[in-house]
């Protein structure tokens, strides 16, 4: 989407950018909302997919807001030199412009996960009778107090968080000290 956007002209290019943003300015419970009221249009029985499927729509825009950035700081002449030399516009993409991709698509996947992780709002309004999410759970179980158990689950995922963010900082870390020399 974002290599799409920044690179191609098509016709309704700039409706399509403001559609795919949207859900950045849309309230959760708008977008929970709009979803369900689409599901049971097309009657679609609410499961763990409806889930799945609503928190890659409400996750893609971030993607590739993040991916978008990346793709700014990129030199347009890498690719070009890549088509010069013989290579298809497939081989460049997969060759020269998905490598230097990588750590924004990295980082774009890693803040999906994270706020679909934390979203309970498009989670609850999707989930059938039987679907749980990591979020709904902890909410039904919180109702009737705090447990030890809910207090280990908040020090693994904040433990996690922090091993993962300090693992993210010394590879940015590494890779700008590999630049400078």
């Amino acid at each position: 989407m974002a290599v799409g956007l920044a690179r191609y002209e098509f016709p309704g290019k700039k409706l399509y950018r403001g559609v795919a943003y949207l859900p950045l300015i849309i309230p959760d419970i708008a977008i929970a909302v709009a979803t369900l009221v689409c599901l049971a249009a097309f009657a679609i029985p609410l499961s763990l997919w409806t889930i799945v499927a609503a928190h890659i729509v409400f996750c893609l825009a971030y993607v590739g807001l993040v991916v978008a950035s990346r793709l700014t700081n990129l030199d347009p002449h890498l690719e070009e030199a890549a088509l010069d030399l013989g290579a298809t516009p497939t081989q460049a993409f997969i060759q020269v412009l998905l490598p230097q991709l990588m750590p924004g698509i990295l980082a774009g996947c890693l803040l999906a996960f994270v706020l679909s992780l934390d979203d309970f709002l498009i989670a609850s309004f999707t989930a059938g009778s039987g679907s749980n999410t990591l979020p709904m759970e902890i909410f039904s179980r919180i109702r009737s107090g705090v447990k030890p158990d809910i207090n280990a689950l908040s020090v693994m995922l904040i433990s996690v968080s922090a091993i993962v963010a300090l693992i993210a900082e010394l590879i940015r870390a590494s890779g700008e000290n590999k630049s400078f020399k």
